[in-house]
């Protein structure tokens, strides 16, 4: 079981999450989904403590108000040894492959007996795989996985004791492509309550507009808003009065200078309520050429009873292959007749329908998070005979500790001169 005896007293198991960034949930999915955790985890009565080497954004949760302890941490320096080792504690979140890298093999030497969990958000090597192959006009090939990033992904996976996986599209990827053990996956999409009723929310004619939604910062999202600023001039002709609002965290200079509000494109910038601006529009767009994992626009559509017209990248990992809360397509054309097509109401409601089978099936919080808990228990009780099993997670940590270990000494070494 996850509580710890000591001295004869039970007390509540520590947790330390190692974050790649201060958690943002109104600027990212990754943000939510990280407070996701912290709230399940708060709920079991876990002690916990976040550390990031990141700079705090203006757009962070104070989580010390929630009970969480926050803490800052240098890369490359002994500090974090002390500070680990003084925590002591019974499991690591990394959050990210980069984390793990970079803090991995110093929590095996100041607290080996802790379970190390790696959450990837995404495959970043499938993403820039993807990017790479559109970027040259072409389909993605094998070839383009075998990159350095893919190794370094990869042999994190490796040497964690358990990697959550928010697509099972990954997870098979991993599987069939790296040999990934399926005792080393854990298949955790996104985590949701129970979705608002369709009545509550705004009726199609009460909603106006097209909406998009997606931190600026992220390399997927500014790709959709360049082939919506394409796609729209058609989209526009054919709909006069409607209009786009593009909304999203961090907008750099060369998105506000695609704001045209002569031709209907609005670029919005940062959504004080995301889901406000979602639930209001008639239909949300998401053009999206690369990518991984789950998306959270589409999600965030979904909850709202919005109708998305999307991609098949766009669409991957986020059902079951039941009917989609939109229109999948695979073309320019296809994409503006369908964009049109729903926002004139051809098919809106059952589309949104389609909304409240897929969440419940997909998304369920409390079925999800009792299996997340239960698969974490599972693996901290049989934590020494599953390390034994993976022989080549021992290999990867081994040569990985030595060299790493080396490099961040010699780097500590010369930022001291």
């Amino acid at each position: 079981m996850l509580n710890r005896c000591s001295a004869g007293t039970e007390t509540q198991p520590k947790l330390l999450i190692i974050g790649y960034v201060w958690p943002e949930p109104n600027s990212s999915a990754a943000g939510r989904r990280m407070m996701t955790f912290i709230q399940l985890f708060l709920a079991q009565e876990w002690q916990l403590r976040f550390a990031s080497p990141a700079q705090k954004g203006e757009h962070h949760v104070d989580l010390e108000a929630m009970g969480v302890a926050a803490d800052s941490i240098a890369l490359n320096c002994a500090s974090f040894d002390d500070y680990v080792a003084d925590y002591q504690p019974d499991m690591v979140l990394f959050d990210r492959f980069m984390m793990e890298e970079q803090f991995g093999w110093r929590v095996e030497q100041q607290c080996p007996e802790a379970l190390r969990i790696l959450d990837t958000e995404d495959l970043h090597f499938l993403r820039h795989a993807r990017h790479n192959a559109v970027k040259q006009q072409r389909q993605v090939c094998y070839q383009d996985y075998c990159t350095d990033m893919a190794k370094r992904e990869v042999a994190a996976i490796y040497r964690s004791d358990l990697t959550l996986m928010i697509s099972e599209y990954e997870c098979q990827l991993l599987r069939e492509q790296f040999g990934v053990p399926a005792s080393l996956l854990c298949h955790n999409p996104f985590m949701l309550p129970e979705a608002a009723p369709l009545d509550s929310l705004p009726s199609f004619e009460q909603r106006q507009h097209f909406v998009s939604i997606g931190n600026f910062r992220h390399e997927p999202n500014w790709d959709a808003v360049l082939q919506l600023k394409q796609l729209w001039p058609k989209i526009r002709q054919r709909l006069p009065q409607a209009e786009l609002h593009v909304y999203g965290a961090y907008p750099p200079k060369k998105a506000t200078q695609l704001h045209q509000a002569k031709q209907g494109f609005m670029v919005k910038g940062w959504a004080d309520d995301a889901q406000q601006v979602v639930a209001g529009a008639k239909v949300l767009l998401a053009p999206l050429r690369f990518g991984a994992g789950q998306k959270g626009k589409l999600v965030e559509a979904m909850l709202c009873g919005t109708p998305s017209v999307t991609t098949p990248v766009g669409a991957e990992a986020m059902g079951d292959g039941g009917e989609w809360p939109g229109l999948i397509c695979n073309s320019d054309e296809e994409f503006i007749d369908a964009a049109v097509g729903l926002y004139q109401g051809a098919d809106w409601l059952v589309k949104q329908q389609h909304s409240r089978r897929l969440l419940a099936a997909n998304y369920d919080y409390s079925s999800l998070s009792a299996q997340l808990l239960t698969r974490i228990e599972v693996v901290k009780d049989n934590l020494a005979q599953l390390r034994l099993a993976n022989f080549t997670g021992q290999m990867l940590r081994h040569h990985h500790h030595k060299s790493t270990q080396y490099m961040a000494q010699w780097i500590e070494e010369k930022n001291k001169h």
